[in-house]
């Protein structure tokens, strides 16, 4: 089956098996690096990107899926302010991410940053336990969230909500 989608940016078109999953798909035929599938169930969300804007587990979506759709993974992502604004604030919270799960938790807390609302700390920490990571302690990760959102948002963080 041939599959047509908007891959970073790019229109393009492979030949796939309908059920092939997009994660190997995605590493194995395109090289991108930044996926990896060490789970293959989803519990581990270092394959994670963005499928027509909402952030997913690769390794669960069969390839058919993605036909007619954007995808932006984290090469993608890179480009982006929202890339910026998050890797700044990991960096400035004292982060340091072991090379496996940083893409993941970059992309995790930058679909944070689309929202029109503040998301509460709750909200915070329910999206970045999407993804696996023991590189760096769960209130720093908030801490760093929350600044970048504050950055991009402008104002106080709304600890209180």
């Amino acid at each position: 089956m041939t599959i047509d989608f908007i891959l970073n940016g790019e229109d393009v078109s492979i030949k796939a098996e309908p059920l092939e999953r997009l994660s190997d798909l995605l590493r194995d035929r395109f090289g991108l690096s930044s996926l990896m599938s060490d789970c293959l169930n989803g519990t581990c969300g270092k394959c994670i990107l963005f499928l027509d804007g909402r952030l997913v587990n690769s390794c669960l979506v069969p390839a058919f899926k993605v036909r007619g759709s954007e995808v932006i993974t984290y090469e993608g992502f890179r480009s982006t302010e929202a890339h910026g604004t998050v890797a700044r604030a990991f960096k400035e919270a004292g982060a340091e991410f072991c090379g496996f799960c940083d893409a993941a938790v970059y992309m995790a807390a930058g679909s944070l940053l689309e929202s029109s609302e503040r998301p509460s700390d709750s909200d915070i920490s329910e999206t970045m336990s999407s993804v696996y990571c023991r590189c760096t302690t769960p209130s720093v990760t908030l801490g760093a969230v929350r600044n970048a959102i504050e950055s991009t948002m402008g104002g106080k963080y709304d600890r209180a909500r």
